[in-house]
C-alpha cells in the first residue's frame, strides 16, 4: 500500500487527485494539506511514501518546501506552470504533471513512483526501504494490477506490447521502452529491439537464445554485450 499526501491550496485539485487515486486500490490518502506548513507539521509526526505537490502556494512555495525535507518521499508535482520542470527534475522528483491532467497521465506517474524504492523515515532515527511490487497496466479500457515478480518477458507488437506473466498475457498500447522505464532497471533487461526479459526468470542462455519457462526469446546483435556482462 502506498501512503500519500496531497499538498495543494486549491480544493478542486484535492478532489481531482483523490478521485483518480480512489480508482487505484494500492493508494491510501493519509492527509489533505492546503499549504506547505501544514504538510511539514504532518511529516514531522508521520511518514508517507508519496506526495502530490503543487508549486504556487502561499506562505511556502512547493520547491522551497521540498528543499527543507532531509529524507523526502517520492514527489509528483502537480502544477499549471511548465517553466519549473527542469528545476523539479534536478530535485529528483518522480514526475511533473501539468494541470489539467488526465487519469491516464496520473496513472503513469504513480506507476513510475511505485516501481522504484522509496526511502521513508521510520519511527526513531532508523529508515526503512519500502519496495512496491505491483504496477497497473491498461488493456483496452480495463486497468489490471500486475505483480512485478510475475512478469517473465515483454514483446513489442506494432503499436502494442505484450506483457507475458506467469499467470496471463496482457496487451497494452505502450512502447516497450516506456514500459521498461516503469520497471526496476536492475531486474529487467532489453535483449532485442522487440524483447525485454526479467532476469530472475531466465532458465538458460544458449547461443543467441534465452529460455524462460517454455518460451524462447532471441538475442539481438546490438544487445549481445549486455548479455555478456550478465554472465560475467
Amino acid at each position: 500500500m502506498i501512503k500519500y499526501l496531497i499538498v495543494d491550496d486549491e480544493h478542486i485539485a484535492h478532489d481531482i487527485i483523490k478521485g483518480y487515486c480512489d480508482l487505484l486500490p494500492n493508494l491510501e490518502l493519509m492527509q489533505s494539506c492546503y499549504d506547505a506548513l501544514e504538510a511539514l507539521d504532518y511529516l514531522n509526526k508521520n511518514q508517507v511514501d508519496l506526495i502530490f505537490l503543487d508549486l504556487n502556494m502561499p506562505k511556502l512555495k512547493g520547491f522551497e518546501f521540498l528543499k527543507t525535507l532531509t529524507s523526502p518521499p517520492k514527489i509528483i508535482v502537480t502544477t499549471a506552470y511548465q517553466e519549473y520542470a527542469l528545476e523539479g527534475y534536478e530535485l529528483n522528483i518522480v514526475d511533473y504533471l501539468l494541470k489539467p491532467f488526465s487519469f491516464e497521465r496520473l496513472l503513469k506517474a504513480v506507476n513510475k513512483a511505485a516501481s522504484t524504492t522509496t526511502k521513508a523515515q521510520a519511527s526513531g532515527s532508523k529508515s526503512n526501504e519500502i519496495h512496491t511490487q505491483h504496477i497497473f497496466l491498461r488493456e483496452n479500457k480495463k486497468y489490471i494490477q500486475v505483480a512485478i515478480d510475475t512478469i517473465r518477458y515483454m514483446e513489442a507488437a506494432g503499436n502494442y506490447t505484450k506483457v507475458i506473466t506467469s499467470i496471463e498475457t496482457i496487451t497494452v498500447r505502450e512502447k516497450i521502452s516506456d514500459l521498461l522505464s516503469l520497471l526496476p532497471s536492475e531486474d529487467f533487461m532489453q535483449v532485442h529491439k522487440s524483447f525485454a526479459v526479467a532476469m530472475k526468470h531466465i532458465s538458460s542462455i544458449e547461443g543467441n537464445r534465452i529460455a524462460i519457462a517454455n518460451y524462447i526469446i532471441p538475442i539481438g546483435k546490438m544487445y549481445k554485450m549486455q548479455i555478456k556482462h550478465l554472465l560475467e
